[in-house]
């Protein structure tokens, strides 16, 4: 089987929801239990945690989880990859048309997930991205300013017209997904890479909140130091996309 292909021993499932994990052991169940709460009743759906080489009782949280609900998947990394590899591996392995994503230390309320999923649904065909837009973000002053310097910058160079590209609610089809040049830093630029296929993103605000617990364990791209190279990529990709020509079959 391909490693792009999701397995199919499962009842099947229209949603896939993922969520990027490392070192989350005390914010496992309490973002499952909203997750299940949003969802529920509305789309047939599975969890896929994707545990990015954790040192700290998460694997054994979720594992507790699996067993008391059917539709939660546990995939691991061996070692910490990063969050845009753990986010490719969950949606590698995801087995919905329609994935959604959000961060696991709980600042993403799972609330907003329905109006995400039900915005790609609509706009089938033609939206290739539904991005969480967050408002009251309750981040330090210091990582605010460095987001909105780093936002406006990418926003200048790769004209995406998004104003926050860092939210970790988001939903795409996920063969869109699967089509994009993958390079760590991918799901920040998504915006970009989306409107680069000629299709349309829709926009949703959602309201940050507090971490549960822990402490941040992935880096910050609105350091924009780190994150030049891929900005300087993208750019690039986007001057040499040409018109896909149509392809008649002669017989």
């Amino acid at each position: 089987m391909s490693a792009d292909l999701p397995s199919s021993d499962r009842e099947p499932v229209a949603v896939s929801i993922v969520v990027p994990v490392r070192n989350e052991a005390d914010n496992v169940a309490p973002l499952i239990a909203e997750i299940i709460g949003a969802l529920d009743g509305r789309w047939a759906y599975e969890i896929i945690y994707v545990n990015d080489g954790s040192t700290d009782a998460t694997a054994e949280r979720l594992a507790a989880l699996m067993a008391q609900h059917g539709q939660i998947r546990q995939l691991k990394h061996a070692n910490s990859s990063g969050q845009s590899a753990a986010v490719r591996s969950g949606v590698r392995a995801a087995r919905g048309a329609i994935v959604a994503t959000l961060d696991g230390d709980g600042q993403n309320n799972p609330a907003f997930l329905p109006d995400l999923i039900s915005a790609v649904e609509r706009g089938v065909g033609r939206v290739g991205l539904a991005a969480g837009q967050r408002v009251g973000r309750k981040d330090t002053g210091f990582k605010r300013m460095q987001s909105k310097i780093a936002n406006g910058v990418r926003n200048a160079i790769l004209k995406d017209g998004t104003r926050d590209t860092g939210c970790g609610l988001k939903a795409f089809p996920r063969d869109v997904f699967l089509s994009m040049p993958y390079f760590d830093g991918l799901h920040r630029f998504l915006p970009a890479l989306v409107r680069r296929e000629g299709l349309d993103i829709a926009y949703v605000d959602v309201i940050d909140r507090p971490r549960h617990s822990g402490v941040s364990n992935y880096g910050f791209f609105d350091r924009l130091w780190i994150g030049i190279m891929d900005l300087a990529g993208v750019w690039w990709l986007i001057r040499r996309k040409k018109p896909t020509p149509a392809a008649t079959e002669v017989h």
